[in-house]
């Protein structure tokens, strides 16, 4: 193919050239016909026609009757003259060949001597009214020098002529060359052209029809049937190319469309494995907050109750705080009463020394025992056991103010009895202090309670908090999956339109 276009454009740039040389000579030939052959001749002959014209005028001088004709005749016959020197000088500036300038210089001599001599000086004649020269010249020297310089111009004229016939006669001679070299290349490019038909059925219309064949199977759906290119493997011009590149594009369509039928085959399975795992997944959201509301109400009752235990454990405190205080003045009073009853045991060693006085220190005892028993009442469970003991110190107390004088007789008896007493007492004051410290040790571990009931409400309000805005979460998660569930199955509906549409085509297996 590339030869035979290489062949038209080889004779498409002959014939090109061929006609542009030919215009160009011709177009040549034209312009020195008309520029020098042409226009030459139509100068001289407008020469040679305004002289005869100003010779005519001249002649005319006999028929004039008035002073104006013969003005108006003189005046036509200077522009005459003047227009037929414009003609010449005209002429006289055109290319002259080498073979004519001594024509031209003869008729330019002969021409000079015609005008200077007899007509310029006729003229004048008749300006002065001179008739006899004019006369004179008009018959003589006028036309003798005008048939001299017509005799000197004819060869000039003649030549003009036979350049202007030279000229055609090669403008012709080119132009059947140009014929016969047209008719020529016309005749072989119809042979190529049958020739090209013949090359051009066989390299480019055949392997095309292959093509569209191919082509219109595609457009079917049936990419498996294939581009025979191995009678073409020897050839490198464009078609077989072409061939190549669609047999190229042929297989790279069918690995394009098994890969992507393979890929959507994967994409349907994967997203039926997704829509049954976003409804698996919707399923436990849904269940886990339906767990998270219980765990919300439970927490909602859990911080009721920890807020009461913290309330509880506050009161608690606060009754600590005061059986600590009721408990540490038992301590004193008890203190007191281990200070009197070690005064009476002294007393009791004085006894006999100071019977005298033992109403007075009855009358007091017994106010001490009612002050004691009243602390015991104060005291509450814990002190009901010294109650018992300032009782039964009152009743010593009113039993000694009754029987005063029976004392001295039971004073060694109560001497021991006091002793006892006295060691009582201590063991009482020493438990009591015991007591005070237990009590003041509960009155701080109540006041942890409480501190911790405290941050444990807190704690707690903050986890309901937390578990509400998980809720809250896993609400918001339960909408996204149905969302991705609705999404899923979408895909999974996109995923199969693409597998019915590439299913659509039919590629060979491997």
């Amino acid at each position: 193919m590339t030869v035979l276009v290489a062949a038209f454009a080889a004779m498409i740039a002959v014939v090109g050239g061929t006609g542009i040389a030919t215009g160009r000579a011709t177009n040549a030939d034209l312009r020195a016909v008309y520029l020098e052959d042409a226009k030459g001749v139509d100068l001289l002959a407008r020469d040679t026609v305004n002289l005869l014209w100003a010779r005519i005028h001249l002649t005319n001088f006999d028929s004039v009757s008035s002073p104006e004709e013969l003005t108006k005749l003189l005046k036509d016959a200077h522009a005459m003259v003047d227009a037929a020197n414009a003609a010449w000088a005209a002429f006289a500036k055109l290319p002259v060949p080498e073979a004519d300038r001594a024509r031209l210089q003869a008729a330019d001599a002969a021409r000079t001597r015609f005008v200077k001599t007899a007509l310029e000086p006729a003229i004048t004649a008749l300006e002065r009214s001179d008739l006899t020269t004019y006369r004179d010249l008009n018959t003589t020297q006028v036309p003798q020098l005008f048939a001299v310089y017509d005799a000197a111009l004819q060869p000039l004229v003649k030549a003009r002529f036979a350049y202007g016939q030279a000229r055609f006669e090669r403008s012709q001679s080119r132009y059947a060359m140009s014929v016969w070299l047209s008719g020529g290349l016309l005749l072989a490019a119809l042979v190529l052209s049958v020739v090209a038909r013949g090359v051009l059925g066989r390299t480019l219309v055949r392997p095309l029809e292959r093509a569209i064949h191919v082509f219109e199977r595609m457009a079917a759906g049936d990419l498996a049937t294939r581009l025979d290119v191995a009678t073409r493997a020897g050839h490198r011009d464009e078609t077989a190319r072409l061939m190549h590149a669609v047999a190229s594009m042929q297989s790279g369509l069918q690995k394009m469309v098994g890969q992507v039928r393979t890929g959507s085959d994967a994409i349907a399975g994967a997203t039926r494995q997704i829509a049954a795992g976003n409804a698996d997944l919707s399923q436990r959201t849904e269940e886990q907050a339906s767990s998270l509301e219980e765990t919300a109400s439970s927490m909602e009752e859990l911080t009721s109750i920890v807020k009461q235990n913290a309330d509880n454990a506050r009161q608690a405190s606060t009754l600590a705080l005061n059986a600590s205080g009721i408990a540490v003045k038992g301590g004193e009073v008890v203190g007191r009463v281990v200070e009197t009853m070690a005064g009476i045991n002294d007393s009791s060693k004085k006894i006999a020394d100071i019977i005298g006085v033992i109403e007075g220190i009855a009358f007091q005892t017994n106010i001490l025992a009612l002050n004691a028993a009243v602390e015991a009442a104060r005291a509450g469970e814990q002190g009901r056991g010294f109650a018992v003991v300032a009782g039964e110190v009152r009743g010593l107390a009113q039993r000694s103010a009754t029987a005063a004088k029976e004392i001295k007789a039971l004073i060694g008896d109560s001497v021991g009895r006091v002793r006892n007493g006295s060691k009582l007492v201590a063991e009482a004051g020493t438990v009591i202090n015991e007591v005070v410290v237990a009590v003041k040790r509960v009155t701080d571990i109540m006041g942890e309670i409480s501190a911790a009931s405290d941050e444990q409400s807190s704690g707690i309000e903050q986890v309901n908090q937390a578990v509400t805005q998980m809720d809250q979460v896993t609400q918001q998660n339960a909408a996204l999956v149905e969302q991705a569930a609705a999404a899923a199955e979408s895909l999974e509906a996109q995923a199969e339109a693409l597998r019915r549409a590439v299913s659509a085509f039919r590629v060979e297996h491997a």
